[in-house]
């Protein structure tokens, strides 16, 4: 939940070799009383990963949703395409330390989980410690500011 008690909106998806997983998370986090929106896939057959990916990104980059889940095999492919979203900090987690931290250090806005990686209870915990956190300023700001900074540089 948020702090002023209104569910976070999370949107979440995932590739093919995520689908269980991402499943198994949306009706955790249901129950838990969060407004989810599924992006996809919505069975098995195969997919590019990047496009939910970064659809879930844009999504939030765009204030429609408070916060991201993404799942494929390794957690390695999505977080790499959502990163490529203007303004999104999407960090791999694979441990409720690293998914804090996300959050609290980082500011990141989606998490990404590897469904080959971690097990359902695992990625459960995950996620709840990645929601349960927010940004509290501090040290981290300057360096927040730093990648927006070399984010809106220009290409060479």
């Amino acid at each position: 939940m948020s702090s002023n008690d209104t569910p976070l909106r999370i949107a979440i998806g995932g590739d093919e070799a995520a689908f269980q997983l991402k499943e198994v998370l949306i009706e955790h986090l249901g129950s838990l009383g969060y407004a989810v929106e599924d992006f996809g896939t919505y069975n098995a057959e195969p997919i590019l990963y990047p496009d939910v990916a970064v659809t879930v990104a844009q999504a939030i980059s765009e204030g429609r949703f408070d916060r991201g889940i993404l799942v494929c095999g390794t957690g390695i492919g999505v977080a790499i395409a959502a990163n490529k979203v203007p303004g999104i900090r999407a960090a791999q987690a694979h441990d409720t330390y690293s998914a804090a931290k996300a959050r609290t250090s980082n500011d990141a806005q989606i998490v990404t989980l590897g469904a080959r990686v971690v097990g359902p209870e695992l990625a459960k915990s995950i996620v709840e410690a990645f929601l349960a956190n927010d940004f509290p300023g501090g040290p981290s700001t300057a360096k927040l500011a730093r990648i927006r900074e070399y984010e809106s540089r220009p290409r060479l």
